[in-house]
């Protein structure tokens, strides 16, 4: 699922190829990827408007309208943004196609239908009404250290729980993790002052390096577990088998070496 660093790399896609265009035609190819708002009502809002500017908030990206509304971006498992020329060039998949005055297009592409798209008045309500947590990126350490404090599950579902910090999915918290040598079963409450000020640097510098290498996990550093997260993968340090585990759900690998319990 696209996570923090994924979908800052689709902002600044977006950024660079389709503000301040005028929306010529939308086009809904699946209305089942729609939130609560119908395809009329959102060819209405986005024809003859331009996107003026971006937010991202976790996992979601927000879109201003120069009429005052915000459309709202969820990608799914494997949502993404397409942006070309060519009609003939559209993409398979493509669930909903934004046509622009200038002849060129920006297709949301989402294979396995998980994301979403919609439309919201105001991008602080939206945050509100999704129970979203802050941003990760944006966090502050007294802030991060508030929310880490008093809790007793393991500290890879505290970095996941979007309620508590907006961004961060199951790849991403097991690099952090391995990066701060913490096990993903960790209880939260158990960590000193330094070690939460190590693992507050630590998320940074995996999401910037993340965001920095276009969150492709065969461009980040060689020092990273993401390129060996996988059954049989060793550990990029100590060349240990990683080992897997449940938590909440979800699969997490770590070294049992260097992420001791």
């Amino acid at each position: 699922m696209p996570e923090l660093p994924d979908v800052e790399v689709i902002k600044h896609y977006l950024d660079s190829t389709s503000l301040h265009q005028t929306i010529e035609k939308v086009t809904v190819r699946n209305p089942k990827i729609l939130g609560n708002v119908s395809p009329r009502v959102l060819r209405e809002a986005l024809t003859a408007r331009k996107f003026q500017t971006t937010r991202r908030h976790g996992k979601y990206l927000l879109v201003h309208l120069d009429g005052g509304s915000w459309l709202t971006l969820h990608f799914g498992m494997t949502g993404r943004l397409e942006y070309f020329g060519d009609i003939c060039e559209d993409p398979r998949y493509d669930r909903l196609r934004i046509d622009f005055v200038n002849g060129f297009h920006l297709a949301y592409v989402c294979q396995r239908m998980l994301g979403e798209v919609d439309l919201a008045e105001d991008a602080e309500s939206f945050i509100k009404g999704k129970n979203l947590g802050p941003d990760a990126f944006g966090l502050d350490f007294t802030t991060f250290r508030n929310i880490i404090r008093g809790r007793r599950g393991a500290i890879k579902s505290t970095l996941m729980n979007q309620r508590r910090i907006a961004g961060i999915g199951n790849i991403y918290a097991d690099e952090i993790l391995f990066q701060t040598g913490l096990h993903p079963n960790t209880v939260p409450d158990r960590l000193d002052e330094e070690m939460l000020r190590r693992l507050f640097q630590g998320m940074k510098g995996v999401l910037q390096t993340a965001i920095d290498h276009h969150a492709d996990s065969r461009r980040l550093p060689r020092t990273y577990v993401l390129r060996q997260r996988h059954k049989g993968g060793t550990c990029p340090r100590c060349k240990v088998e990683l080992r897997r585990v449940k938590i909440s759900g979800r699969t997490a690998y770590y070294c049992p070496r260097c992420q001791a319990a």
